[in-house]
Parts: structure tokens; sequence; C-alpha cells
């Protein structure tokens, strides 16, 4: 796959280990002749170590021989997230220690989490990029103070605390975006 071609949640194959890259930033040269550079901020799906990658716009990385199946989380237990496929309902486990940023986002009635499985084993989770979930506590609106776009912490369903508009109350359902972990909108 050509660099310029990469975009964040693809998997490719670097130095015989699959990554799958997070955040792409594009460099572009000030001289004539000189060539775009792709930054890549990248995750080691075996060791979980982050890496950092650096491309020509023509320069080639193999794609990762992997599978991505659509799961939906059955249950967590103290070590691990246990998913089971959709189309054959074959189970796997993924441990929380690998997955700690996805985590505060995840619920049971998810739609749309998809397993990267390599060698029949789960090495990540790629989840949509909103989700929707419950506010259980959130202090009230001051009135007259609407002028201004001010904010207040929110704390949701899963333990997440992000920041929403004034307006917003406790027990309304909103829209969070899972990459940044900023408030889109109510849902």
């Amino acid at each position: 796959m050509l660099a310029k071609e990469m975009k964040p949640g693809s998997v490719v194959v670097d130095n015989e280990v699959p990554v799958i890259i997070e955040a792409v930033t594009v460099q572009t040269p000030s001289a004539r002749g000189a060539a775009t550079l792709y930054k890549f901020k990248a995750r080691n799906l075996i060791t979980k170590q982050k890496v950092d990658l650096t491309l020509k716009g023509t320069d080639n990385l193999p794609e990762a021989d992997f599978r991505k199946r659509l799961v939906k989380m059955m249950y967590k237990d103290t070590d691990d997230m246990h998913l089971m496929d959709q189309e054959d309902f074959n189970q796997f486990s993924i441990a929380l220690s690998d997955i700690p940023e996805q985590l505060p986002y995840i619920t049971e009635e998810l739609e749309g989490i998809y397993a990267l499985i390599f060698q029949d084993e789960c090495v990540g989770l790629q989840l949509p990029t909103s989700v929707e979930l419950n506010i259980t506590q959130c202090d009230p609106a001051i009135r007259g103070n609407s002028a201004t776009a001010r904010t207040k912490p929110a704390e949701l369903e899963t333990g997440l605390t992000v920041q929403v508009p004034e307006y917003i109350k406790q027990g309304e359902r909103i829209k969070v975006d899972t990459r940044t972990g900023e408030f889109l909108s109510r849902a």
C-alpha cells in the first residue's frame, strides 16, 4: 500500500510486524523537487507499543494479513473482554490492558465494533467514530449564562468525563467522538 493511500485504521507490515495507523500528518516541502513526507503515528498490534513512521508518498508498505470481523461485546471480567463474532458466532477475548483508550466508549449494546484478528487471535479493536452514551451525573445549567459558549463536565455511563455545553441535562443521551473524546451532539 502506498504511503499516500494510508489512512487511520489501515493495517500494514513494518519490519515483519503488523502495525495499525492511528494518525497521519502530511508535511509538504518548501523547495521545488522535494518529496512530500507522510508522518504516521501507529501502534504495533502484537506488543501494543507506539511506532512513528516517516515515508515519502511513493514508498510502499505491504498490507498485513489479518481479518477484520464485526463483533459484539458479550461481557467483561476482571482481566478480559469477551467478544462474539456476528457472522459465525466464534468467541474472542482481548485483555483489558491492551485496550485502555477504547474501554470508556464500549457498552454492551454498542454496534459496529470490529475485532482485528491476526493468526487466529484478537490483537485489537476498531470502534465506530462516534458512540452514543447516557449522562449519569452533570450539574444543572445556570440561568442567564447562555450568551457564551460555556461548557461543564458530565460523567457518562462508562465513567468517562467529557465537557458538554451548559444546556445539556443529566439523563440525556449524547454522541461522543471516539478518536478525540469530545462531545459531538445530542443523540
